[in-house]
């Protein structure tokens, strides 16, 4: 059986990624968890250095957008230059010296949300501290000489995770809760079905595919439009108020406005990105049977 030997696997993203490939791979976890911090390079090139896995899977990453935003002050001295350019090149730097593959996964954060919509080899122009730490990390990673793959994920979702909510289920509970939600009309993006992910890590490996890669959705659309979709599919009602990116983020870290990217390349591999609807429906199928087994 194939090792993969990861960074992040914790996460809402991970844990998902192990649970539906474990048929196929085992993964070995770097994290301060098994005493491997990434900021570390000593511990880094020890542990990577022992692992027998081909192929690294590097997901850590500070990602909340806004507290990187006020991390941004300290430069190269704050959390999120650490962990999201320095920890990536600390698994560069052991990568190349062991020879090992490495998958990064990165942010449509890294684009200004001028364009129309975006393709793998549109030149990145960061407009908050987030997206530009997960760039420099990018940078590292394409000018390292290493084997490599990036894949752009943008607000991944999943049916069920108890330690992280995202974007679906977060709707979904204050629907439930008949609490007011907050609907922006001015922003577009491309939402990742974390299923899907997982199917494209496995391609990847499988063809021994390079190079970036769009790992979202098939349909772009507001989170308005979003809203209106998980209420369809989940047959649910709320008090939904419509506003901009302007009133919703204030006094936060700066949001691109236009962030539709393709995902042309990925389906040439064979992969089938589901559309927004599509992953709602298979998320909505998946917690149906967990509701019956229960």
């Amino acid at each position: 059986m194939n090792a993969i030997v990861g960074t992040g696997l914790s996460g809402l993203v991970g844990t998902r990624i192990q649970e539906l490939l474990r048929e196929y791979y085992t993964f070995e976890d770097l994290s301060l968890k098994t005493h491997v911090d990434i900021t570390n390079v000593e511990q880094v090139q020890k542990r990577v250095g022992e692992s027998l896995a081909s192929t690294i899977l590097h997901m850590a990453a500070i990602t909340d957008v806004d507290a990187c935003e006020d991390d941004k002050i300290l430069g190269e001295e704050g959390a999120a230059w650490r962990v999201n350019v320095e920890g990536t090149r600390n698994i560069i730097d052991a990568a190349r010296k062991t020879g090992k593959k490495v998958i990064y996964i990165s942010t449509d954060f890294v684009f200004d949300g001028t364009k129309e919509f975006y393709i793998e080899t549109d030149t990145p122009n960061p407009l908050n501290w987030y997206g530009y730490t997960k760039y420099m990390g990018e940078s590292i990673v394409t000018d390292s000489g290493v084997e490599f793959v990036i894949f752009r994920l943008a607000y991944p979702y999943r049916a069920e995770f108890s330690e992280k909510m995202d974007f679906v289920r977060r709707i979904i509970e204050k629907l439930t809760h008949k609490e007011k939600i907050f609907s922006l009309t001015d922003h577009i993006f491309t939402p990742t079905f974390i299923d899907d992910f997982a199917i494209a890590i496995d391609e990847v490996i499988r063809q021994n595919a390079e190079g970036i890669f769009h790992a979202v959705g098939s349909e772009s659309l507001t989170p308005d439009e979003a809203t209106k979709r998980i209420m369809d599919v989940f047959q649910l009602t709320g008090d939904v108020e419509k506003t901009t990116r302007e009133v919703f983020f204030h006094d936060r870290a700066f949001r691109p406005c236009r962030l539709a990217l393709k995902n042309d390349k990925i389906a040439r591999l064979g992969v089938k990105m589901l559309g927004f609807a599509e992953g709602l429906s298979e998320m909505k199928k998946q917690l149906t049977f967990q509701e019956k087994k229960t």
